[in-house]
């Protein structure tokens, strides 16, 4: 037996017994002479919801049971949800609730991007330039390449940061390069891409969990962060938790995991975009020690995560979604979805990887 092995077996031993447990287990500074800011209200497309294949066999009842026991003694706002690509099961907890994406929403994008080159729309090597005024906050490490004159890149370049990175500039550039929010949004409806909605862009979004309205000079630097701090805490608290009961990018863990087992299917984009997204996914160098941290030797797994604001102690949003494949080729979505918490980063890290413990030690052979 190999280290490599030796080493997984001893480090997931203490998972096993998370996952048993579990089974056994029922801004001081105001403003001055400035209101606070109105509450932002997004206008949503009507959503179309439709009934998700029917599964051809039962789910496992053990990996059922710790699903549903280590989202039930958690705490916080969460979702999980299973389902083999193979076999057509799906084994969920709150599976079906709308929670917050963050960047989990750049896939859809990305799916948007390949469709149009699949339409001959585009192609990954066209040129593109990202202009000062298109870096968005946060995470975008892109913006350090990007002078006076621009930054001059092709849009398979923008693809692989947005995804393998999660730069928001880059992702947000693409967005505006496909025709917007509601392009997108067109695209998941024409696919029959459901409960999942895709909220106005990195700028809007952020700033409306925040209780504020956009401006340019906030991508400049800390400068949204410095903004942020003088908002009253009773205005960033009331938009906080508009966001989390009914957000904009809200999403079902069933139906993300229903859309990517139909993107390993085929049934989404072209054979030869279907190998880009899935080989670009298992390229990721985001959240290591979220369910990756997980993956025994020998397993293959491609994701996507998302992470939201913090404040007062709770965060909107923590996510990690994508694809887990077996050594002999059986393969599984899986979307956890921590929608509001104050639980501590280790321990999200650990929900998340006790859920793909979970899938490897209770799938049928």
């Amino acid at each position: 037996m190999s280290d490599r092995v030796t080493r997984y077996k001893m480090a997931m031993g203490g998972m096993v017994g998370l996952a048993l447990a579990a089974c056994s287990s029922d801004s001081r500074v105001h403003i001055a002479q400035a209101p606070p800011p109105a509450p932002v209200v997004f206008a949503r497309p009507q959503e179309v919801v439709q009934p998700l294949p029917p599964r051809r066999v039962a789910p496992p009842e053990a990996l059922v049971a710790i699903v549903q026991s280590l989202t039930r003694d958690f705490g916080g706002k969460v979702g999980v949800a299973v389902q083999s690509i193979d076999d057509g099961w799906t084994a969920a907890s709150n599976g079906d609730i709308k929670l917050p994406q963050q960047s989990v929403s750049k896939l859809w994008v990305a799916m948007t991007v390949l469709d149009q080159v699949d339409q001959g729309r585009l192609t990954l090597n066209d040129p593109i330039t990202v202009k000062k005024e298109d870096l968005t906050l946060f995470h975008q490490p892109i913006a350090a390449l990007v002078k006076d004159q621009g930054y001059q890149t092709t849009v398979g370049d923008l693809l692989q940061r947005a995804l393998t990175q999660s730069d928001n500039t880059a992702n947000d550039r693409l967005l505006q390069l496909v025709g917007g929010p509601s392009v997108v949004r067109a695209f998941l409806l024409r696919k029959q891409i459901v409960d999942i909605r895709f909220g106005p862009g990195e700028r809007a979004l952020q700033s409306l969990t925040a209780g504020m309205d956009w401006r340019p000079e906030y991508s400049r630097g800390r400068a949204f962060e410095m903004a942020r701090s003088r908002i009253p805490a009773s205005t960033r608290m009331d938009a906080f938790d508009r966001y989390i009961a009914d957000p904009p990018d809200g999403a079902a863990p069933t139906a993300i995991c229903t859309a990517l087992a139909r993107l390993k299917l085929g049934q989404i984009l072209s054979p030869t975009s279907t190998a880009y997204l899935i080989g670009t996914m298992e390229s990721s160098h985001t959240g290591r020690q979220r369910m990756r941290g997980a993956v025994p030797p020998g397993w293959t797994f491609g994701h996507k995560t998302g992470t939201g604001q913090n404040f007062s102690g709770r965060t909107a949003g923590y996510n990690d979604v994508g694809f887990l494949i077996s050594p002999s080729g059986k393969a599984y979505s899986i979307a956890v979805m921590i929608g509001d918490t104050d639980k501590t980063i280790p321990e999200r890290q650990q929900l998340m990887q006790a859920v793909v413990l979970a899938v490897v030690t209770n799938r049928p052979i």
